[in-house]
């Protein structure tokens, strides 16, 4: 089967797909039957040399050229929120799946896309949108659907975790952020991730597709900002390693969310993930707890998953738009959750 496949976006991401679709493409048809095409490439910059060699004729500035172009597939992968949505919109009413890495635009406008795409009979696939290399939307979705999902807590960002680490071992915030800038694993402006927004929006979404709600961002997020080396100093006294966590718990009917960080006893096994490691533990009626860990960010590690969703799309019988039916459950403010704390503050040794 030959599945033809129009790349939105050819950046970081974008150009880990094209080098793993030239280079697996006879791998993934010994295997799977599918032959991946890449038939178009759509960026606003088709001049500045990549990492891999594509034909100039596959190139394009034009972004709705993959729709009236022979294309089964559109991978959107510019991120953001009108642009993307926008083109996402046009794939399904040209009859067009789509696979995407964009978590905002899935956070913040999940609902209407995924009612978009059942309308239009296509799917709408978002695997590498939370956690990178780890599987865990297909899991949920698939392997857990016949389970009950009570709880989903877990490392859902790979900057905070990596500068963490980096002040576990003695370093204080400022000189770890540096250091993850310089490793590329924090932006210039690191605030959306350090802030815990990044963390919120992929806990927006496995809230979305476990509880079957439409989730707004008006939930509790705080990130580590004001964390220092002395909390992590006195947490290591207590047995404790300091994590930023994104918690979604449901209890009596009610549903909370938050992202925060978290002292966890060292012994539990999220506390022993360290550097840009993602972890999300799911805790079901059934399977109790799971935990699923794996590189959360970086170029092949998230195209691998994205090409992965394409390949899904060619062997599914039917399509996947994300979620089928929307509940609406009662949210649980910040305000009325109880939990132990951690105080520090200075007073004269008199």
């Amino acid at each position: 089967m030959r599945l033809n496949i129009g790349l939105l976006g050819f950046g970081t991401i974008g150009t880990g797909v094209v080098k793993i679709i030239q280079g697996y493409a006879d791998q993934i048809e010994k295997k799977t039957g599918v032959r991946l095409v890449l038939k178009r490439i759509a960026d606003l910059d088709i001049t500045t040399k990549r990492d891999v060699d594509v034909s100039e004729d596959i190139l394009t500035t034009d972004a709705d050229e993959l729709l009236s172009d022979d294309i089964d597939v559109v991978v959107e992968l510019v991120g953001g929120y009108d642009f993307a949505k926008s083109m996402t919109l046009k794939a399904f009413e040209s009859r067009k799946h789509v696979v995407t890495a964009n978590k905002a635009l899935i956070a913040k406008n999940g609902r209407e896309l995924f009612e978009a795409a059942r309308k239009n009979n296509v799917n709408y696939l978002f695997e590498a949108s939370v956690g990178g290399s780890i599987p865990i939307i297909k899991v949920l979705q698939e392997n857990f659907a016949s389970d009950n999902i009570t709880s989903i807590y877990g490392i859902l960002n790979g900057t905070t975790n990596y500068i963490l680490t980096r002040m576990q071992e003695g370093m204080d915030y400022d000189q770890a952020l540096k250091l993850a800038q310089e490793k590329g694993f924090a932006e210039a402006d690191p605030g959306f991730d350090v802030n815990g927004n990044d963390a919120a929006q992929k806990l927006a979404i496995l809230a979305m597709i476990t509880q079957n709600i439409e989730v707004k961002d008006d939930f509790y997020v705080e990130g580590i900002t004001s964390i220092t080396k002395e909390d992590i100093s006195f947490a290591s006294e207590l047995g404790y390693r300091i994590k930023l966590l994104g918690i979604m718990e449901r209890d009596n009917g009610e549903i909370s969310l938050r992202v925060h960080p978290v002292m966890i006893p060292e012994h539990h096994p999220i506390a022993s993930v360290n550097e840009e490691i993602n972890a999300i533990v799911v805790h079901g009626d059934n399977v109790q707890d799971s935990l699923l860990s794996g590189r959360g960010a970086g170029q092949l590690p998230t195209a691998t998953v994205v090409v992965g969703n394409i390949i899904d799309i060619a062997l599914r019988k039917e399509p996947s738009f994300g979620i089928n039916i929307f509940n609406d459950i009662p949210r649980k403010s910040i305000d009325s959750i109880s939990s132990r704390y951690y105080l520090r503050y200075v007073t004269a040794d008199q």
